[in-house]
Parts: C-alpha cells; structure tokens; sequence
C-alpha cells in the first residue's frame, strides 16, 4: 500500500519491520499450504494478497484484523476492527 502512495499510508516499511520484532513479534513465512488454500476461496474479496493473508490465518489458527469490510464478509478468521 505504501509503493501504492494511498493517502494516510505513508510508511517506512523497513522501520516498521524492526519495530515489530524488537517488539516481540514474529515473522510468519508463506508456506504452500497457505497458497493452495487460496484456490477454494469464494470470490468476495480481489486482492490477491488480502486473500493469501486469510488464508494464512485460516491455516495458522490465527485471527486477522482488519477494517475491510469486505475482507471480513469472510468470518473466522478475520475480524473486522
């Protein structure tokens, strides 16, 4: 979204990512699993990353947030915030 220049997303990615994990957090790498899930996936929402990142969710019993209310028509495991 940051390469995009969508307004309010201005980000230093790489800034981001070191805040993050000398926070604590972990990184989750994409796995096969996680793409293959992608094929039975119903067609709600376009993006391609958004639905590996369910997907991702899904497969890792994990919960993903988001404010896309479209993104989160998908339930568990996305939560809309």
């Amino acid at each position: 979204k940051s390469s995009l220049r969508k307004p309010g997303f201005e980000v230093d990615a790489a800034a981001l990512r070191d805040g993050l994990l000398a926070a604590g957090f972990d990184e989750l790498p994409i796995r096969a699993e996680h793409v293959l899930r992608v094929a039975g996936l119903p067609w709600r929402h376009r993006d391609p990353f958004d639905r590996l990142l369910v997907c991702q969710a899904a497969v890792e019993g994990l919960t993903l947030l988001t404010a896309d209310t479209v993104l989160a028509s998908y339930g568990k495991p996305v939560r809309r915030v």
